[in-house]
């Protein structure tokens, strides 16, 4: 008999909503098969059975808000587990009475998505953390003696096995920084109870809210800002839009300053880099996460290696990816991991702002809308459309001459950007 335990999604997540059964009590069930669908702060996620067997029980119901990560959902039992035999003169009720003798679940046992595979064609099982494990210390799960449930491969099997291998355990543990300070209630604050309606907070505000009072709190932060023309830039998108009308991709302003940031991210790599406590890290590919808003927060799916992709492949992703965000159907890679942010506020209007830093990123990009605004062009009145962009730097990551380097780079892309179309 196996507790299916509520599964860890993403290496920050702490608890999530049990959204929706596929399963109920008596069905059979295969690995692989979808018994459950979870929503964490950021998506919904389905939930793949790992062994075979009957639902002997649902323990926690569907709608459940709150369930704690590796706490036992259902209980599974698996046709590889022999019943008890029963002896001739044992009552009936014997084999039952045994049941609560079985072993509580461990905490890094909790259902895998999928089990990797051996080279003879088996299946290796390993738990989420398991294998995560094992890939940071690269570690071949084949050469695994699991002493989990059914053999299954789990955290202490990978420490046993690999050098060092607390270490990655700790840098996959979740994050535990300390609660914001709690606010005053409204009635300390003299507001009557009956004069307002009160929305709960989902994980998702929490999630936001915890991560944003981190980043004010630890990150030295301090903002740049920069006019661009976009009037170029206005003019190349509509030839490029028409280009591609037949085969229905537009591309939109924002397209423009994801491509031109990846471009000034590879041009002044110090800009592309994060704080760690071991030293800063120099990211290789400019994986830039746009900012996007959903119902009850927000969330910044990433546009990967953008530096590489032109203009038609980054309108396509950003719109599926912003598609996706909005139905909370992302997976946590796809938001997950990004190396730079842009906010874009332009289109409800906003001219300036400056944003909160997405950690452990070392910038963010604010950009405000473009309007026709009276510029000086030698020595003469003139007017143009003029777009304020805003970086804001984690200052022990990228110092003021670095960031003023990386605009000094991002401006002209903008206000040329035939160059970006190469």
């Amino acid at each position: 008999m196996t507790d299916i335990l509520m599964p860890a999604l993403s290496p920050t997540m702490e608890e999530g909503v049990l959204a929706k059964w596929h399963v109920k009590v008596g069905d059979t069930v295969s690995a692989g098969d979808v018994i459950a669908e979870i929503e964490t702060d950021k998506a919904t996620m389905e939930v793949e059975a790992v062994d075979e067997g009957e639902v002997l029980e649902i323990l926690v119901p569907e709608g459940a808000e709150g369930v704690k990560v590796n706490t036992p959902i259902a209980r599974l039992s698996g046709d590889d587990v022999a019943p008890a035999p029963k002896k001739a003169d044992a009552p009936a009720e014997a084999p039952k009475a045994e049941a609560p003798k079985a072993e509580a679940p461990k905490a890094e046992t909790a259902p895998a998505p999928a089990a990797p595979k051996s080279d003879d064609g088996g299946r290796i099982f390993a738990s989420p953390l398991a294998r995560r494990l094992a890939a940071q210390a690269g570690l071949d799960l084949k050469t695994v003696k699991g002493t989990g449930p059914h053999g299954r491969i789990v955290k202490r099997d990978v420490e046993a096995a690999g050098k060092g291998g607390a270490q990655p355990a700790a840098a996959a543990a979740p994050a535990t920084s300390a609660e914001p300070r709690k606010a005053l209630s409204l009635a300390q604050m003299g507001i009557a109870d009956g004069t307002y309606d009160l929305i709960p907070l989902d994980g998702m505000k929490k999630a936001v809210a915890r991560r944003m009072v981190d980043s004010v709190q630890n990150v030295p932060h301090f903002p740049l800002f920069i006019d661009v023309e976009i009037d170029q830039l206005m003019a190349v998108r509509a030839k490029v839009n028409k280009m591609l009308e037949p085969q229905g991709i537009k591309v939109s302003v924002n397209d423009f300053v994801i491509k031109a940031a990846a471009l000034a991210l590879k041009m002044v790599p110090e800009a592309n880099a994060s704080y760690t406590p071991e030293g800063i890290a120099m990211h290789h590919n400019a994986d830039v996460s746009m900012a996007v808003a959903i119902d009850g927060g927000l969330i910044t799916p990433i546009i990967k290696k953008a530096e590489t992709k032109g203009l038609a492949q980054i309108a396509t992703e950003s719109k599926d990816l912003a598609k996706r965000a909005r139905e909370r159907k992302l997976k946590p890679e796809e938001f997950q991991g990004g190396t730079f942010s842009v906010s874009n506020l332009g289109m409800f209007g906003i001219k300036q702002f400056t944003s909160i830093i997405n950690e452990p990123q070392g910038c963010i990009m604010s950009v405000g809308a473009g309007e026709q605004r009276p510029v000086v062009k030698d020595g003469q009145l003139a007017v143009a459309t003029v777009m304020t962009v805003t970086l804001t730097c984690d200052h022990r990551v990228v110092d003021g001459a670095t960031g003023a380097r990386f605009l000094q780079v991002f401006k002209p892309l903008i206000e040329d950007p035939v160059a970006m179309l190469a």
